[in-house]
């Protein structure tokens, strides 16, 4: 259940003519009141003789205990309270007594006999809304300082008491909802969301990987922006806002949105905070980095960069007693899948958008990140960014099978980390982006794994069994599970590969066990496939090699060509 209050209002009857209204796209239906401050109010829904200025005269009476200067301008109080959709639907009775509870709550009508008159008014199933008049009955104000949050601490009683769907607590650190009108605005002018949701994400895809205040403007105009800056005198960048070219106001000038009011790190001194590194200034280390990169990464290599950053992060969020660097490796974190989302082949494009969307609250909480400890995650994202669009295919896709298998334990991990600090909300939404990051990664890494596994399947049988061998010497744990799994194939084929480029199998498996636990992994065979060819920096994608092997009786492997690794920069070994 969620409670809405509105913004304070000059006009009470104003706003029953719109709750008994038709609505601005006729979803009123049957408006009625169900409770009210006596029990006795008129109710111009259902009694053929009551009008709504019968109503406001009521509601407004107490006005009249004040002189004329003494009245409040904004007197009118709006609370909305909504239920979830999965909840059943209420009666009038029920809400009637929610509607009680919820001013009692904020102070509206405390209970002490003299509270501001209100009523309660039914055009829906899911919700009802509350009007009231804050003066009270003994001319005094009402104290409904913090009506937010005393309304929402209310709406979590209800919930129990009537066994309604546990909506999860926030925090203040949430983005602004979209608003009914700009949702039906949204609806009106053919556009999927609402302008401020759009924004949002541009905005978002914008900052990441950004190195200067200059680009991350120029990015906003490159995606088709209106943009319009605050400078200060000494030609410093102070603020920004931002809009879409089609959105406009009824004097068809465009709707701007500072980007405080798109979500709170949305700021420009927020989104600055990120560009510094250590002690160097924002403009001196603006000054030292190029604009764009001199020569933008392949697809691929962008990917396995930021598969690296996002392992080293993953450590940090596991081991580090910093919440300030772990904040940081969280936040950058989103830039990375913003990153992604923005040059995803198309098969995986929706569950990353989706996945960047969820991930994206939490990225905020009242922990404060020091950006210094993730700038590895920026340089990754912004690599990226300016590698260009993925190939779905081919080294592009298994890179990006790569840096997705350890962006669902990093969002598992950032549940875990919000969870044991109560911070609920931000655990709920990292437990969804690691849902679909999830189903990205099997879009794809469903290929790349096919070709392994092929590759595997042929392997002569003295040699699986060796690498058999390898894997319970190194693992004795869990190789049977690991040997019994469909993956199994694949990963004889990755220890072939581990061994033909000079590295040993054993080690490297006890290494990636080790620095993570695998046994609540859905596929132990697929995580250690790819932690192997990370840290052997072997290809993401492995076609079978123009390569003889020859298995000695001694099980020494003779090599004829051997496996080529990649030179890949920001590449160290985990």
């Amino acid at each position: 259940m969620i409670p809405s209050i509105h913004k304070q209002g000059s006009s009470t009857l104003g706003l029953l003519h719109y709750l008994y209204g038709r609505g601005t796209h006729e979803e009123h239906v049957d408006p009625h009141l169900v409770a009210s401050f006596d029990h006795m109010a008129p109710d111009p829904g259902r009694d053929p003789s009551a009008t709504k200025k019968d109503l406001q005269q009521l509601l407004d009476q107490p006005l009249h205990l004040l002189d004329v200067d003494q009245r409040p301008e904004k007197h009118v109080w709006h609370c909305s309270v909504r239920a979830a959709p999965d909840d059943p639907i209420l009666t009038d009775e029920q809400w009637a007594d929610i509607s009680r509870r919820i001013v009692a709550a904020t102070g509206i009508d405390p209970g002490d006999g003299a509270g501001c008159r209100w009523a309660a008014i039914r055009h829906a199933d899911d919700h009802i809304h509350i009007i009231a008049t804050l003066i009270r009955e003994d001319g005094r104000r009402p104290d409904h300082h913090r009506s937010g949050k005393r309304a929402q601490a209310e709406a979590r009683l209800i919930e129990a008491d009537y066994g309604l769907h546990r909506v999860t607590p926030g925090d203040g650190t949430a983005a602004k909802r979209t608003t009914s009108a700009e949702r039906h605005k949204a609806e009106r002018q053919g556009r999927g969301r609402a302008a401020r949701e759009e924004l949002r994400e541009t905005v978002r895809r914008a900052v990441a990987g950004a190195a200067s205040t200059d680009e991350f403007l120029d990015r906003l105009r490159d995606a088709g922006l209106l943009v319009r800056t605050k400078v200060l005198p000494s030609g410093d960048v102070k603020g920004y806002k931002v809009a879409l070219p089609n959105d406009r106001n009824k004097d068809k000038e465009p709707i701007y949105y500072a980007g405080s009011t798109l979500a709170p790190d949305l700021s420009l001194p927020r989104i600055q905070e990120r560009f510094a590194t250590g002690s160097t200034p924002p403009e001196t280390a603006r000054s030292e980095r190029p604009e764009r990169p001199t020569a933008p990464s392949a697809p691929a290599a962008a990917r396995r960069t930021a598969a690296h950053a996002a392992w080293a992060a993953l450590l940090v969020l596991d081991h580090s007693g910093d919440d300030g660097a772990a904040a940081a490796q969280i936040a950058a974190t989103c830039e990375i899948l913003d990153a992604l989302a923005r040059t995803a082949a198309l098969h995986t494009r929706s569950e990353l958008h989706q996945a960047a969307r969820e991930f994206e609250r939490a990225s905020r909480s009242h922990t404060r990140a020091e950006f210094r400890h993730a700038q590895d995650l920026r340089r990754a994202a912004r690599d990226l960014v300016y590698s260009g669009p993925a190939l779905g295919r081919g080294e592009d896709g298994a890179g990006t099978a790569m840096v997705l298998d350890i962006l669902v334990f990093f969002a598992i991990a950032a549940a875990h980390w919000h969870a044991q600090r109560q911070h609920a909300q931000q655990a709920e939404a990292a437990s969804r982006a690691a849902a679909h990051l999830r189903a990205a990664y099997q879009q794809a890494a469903a290929e790349p794994l096919a070709a392994l596994r092929e590759r595997g399947r042929r392997i002569a049988p003295s040699l699986r069994r060796h690498h058999a061998s390898t894997l319970r010497a190194a693992l004795p744990e869990l190789a049977d599970s690991v040997l019994a799994e469909p993956g199994w194939d694949a990963l004889a084929a990755t220890l072939a590969d581990t061994e033909r480029a000079g590295h040993s199998p054993r080690a490297l498996l006890a290494e990636a066990a080790a620095r993570r636990e695998l046994d609540t992994a859905e596929s132990i065979s697929d995580i250690l496939v790819w932690r192997l060819r990370r840290t052997a920096n072997l290809p993401a994608y492995a076609l079978a090699p123009e390569t003889t092997w020859v298995h000695r009786p001694n099980d020494q492997l003779t090599v004829a060509h051997q496996l080529p690794t990649l030179s890949t920069p920001h590449a160290p070994r985990r």
